[in-house]
């Protein structure tokens, strides 16, 4: 899918036109994929445009470049209001962000100490990309997923996504919507860049980071969800066959939102949106929009210019 472009990308420190947001060739994190990044979400609510639970999205940042020894130049305080600045400045009522921090011009080899960290902050009006009205279809992907202790998964790294990429173009070339990875033990692990959950007899399962699955901020509000409607959820391992087995089963991620899944391997489920999928995803579309007052203080206020006010 094309990238539908926006004004203006915030790049180290200012505001600069969209075409002129440039990295040299010879950047570190290009040749090594040394650098770290968060994909976050800007809702329409009542009250204007409101990046969904961004101080968790610019903590996992710093985590994660901590993860790598990068240091970040910019405080979480100042990226937030680099943010929101920049959703106010290309005018967004809804829009996808992408913050990244990589390392840049300044040394060639695998030596990390010497570049410099650049960091950006894009943001774009991209709608979803999975397929909608049908349950997902979902391949077993051929690809493992990285050890957890030859990337640590708890880092989002951009340089580990080439795992991500293999297994997903093996899929959609298969004719699949999206590719399910194991963990080297075999176990379940994630999507190729999102959170699997399983439901049977009532109980929400979803995979831990032990199986090489990124914590994620979307998995995160969909637990909390779940236990304030009374479900018992739970982190654990899981098997293929458990999805084979499931009630239902959805995928979540900040790009993707909430997806039921129809099959796996070609195996149908007994419901490709069942009662509890559909409860959750009609609590995140109240909570990310700033329907529900309980979960309010996962929005950060964009306010807008009056240019951008109509």
């Amino acid at each position: 899918m094309a990238i539908p472009e926006s004004s203006a990308i915030w790049f180290d420190g200012a505001l600069v036109p969209w075409h002129e947001a440039r990295v040299h060739v010879l950047s570190h994190a290009l040749h090594y994929g040394t650098g770290v990044l968060e994909g976050t979400r800007v809702f329409a609510t009542a009250d204007g445009p409101a990046v969904f639970r961004l101080p968790e999205h610019l903590a996992r940042l710093d985590r994660s470049a901590r993860m790598l020894r990068m240091e970040l130049p910019y405080s979480a305080e100042e990226l937030a209001e680099a943010t929101v600045a920049l959703v106010a400045a290309n005018g967004h009522r809804e829009c996808y962000l992408r913050h990244l921090a990589f390392l840049g011009y300044g040394s060639m080899g695998l030596d990390m100490r010497h570049s410099p960290t650049s960091v950006s902050i894009a943001s774009w009006e991209w709608p979803a990309y999975l397929p909608e009205g049908r349950g997902l279809r979902l391949m077993t992907s051929s690809w493992r997923r990285t050890d957890p202790n030859s990337v640590p998964p708890a880092a989002k790294a951009t340089g580990p996504y080439l795992n991500s990429a293999l297994a997903r173009r093996e899929a959609t070339d298969a004719g699949f919507d999206e590719a399910l990875l194991l963990a080297p033990d075999g176990t379940v692990s994630e999507c190729s860049s999102e959170n699997v959950f399983v439901v049977r007899d009532g109980v929400l399962r979803t995979t831990p980071a032990s199986a090489g699955a990124l914590e994620g901020i979307t998995q995160d509000t969909l637990l909390t969800l779940a236990r304030d409607l009374g479900a018992e959820v739970r982190i654990e391992p899981l098997l293929r066959s458990d999805l084979y087995a499931a009630d239902e089963v959805f995928i979540s991620g900040t790009a993707a939102g909430v997806v039921p899944v129809g099959s796996l391997d070609n195996r149908e489920l007994p419901s490709h949106e069942g009662e509890l999928t559909k409860q959750l995803a009609q609590a995140y579309r109240a909570a990310v929009h700033g329907e529900d007052a309980r979960y309010r203080h996962w929005l950060t206020p964009v306010h807008r210019s009056p240019a951008h006010s109509s």
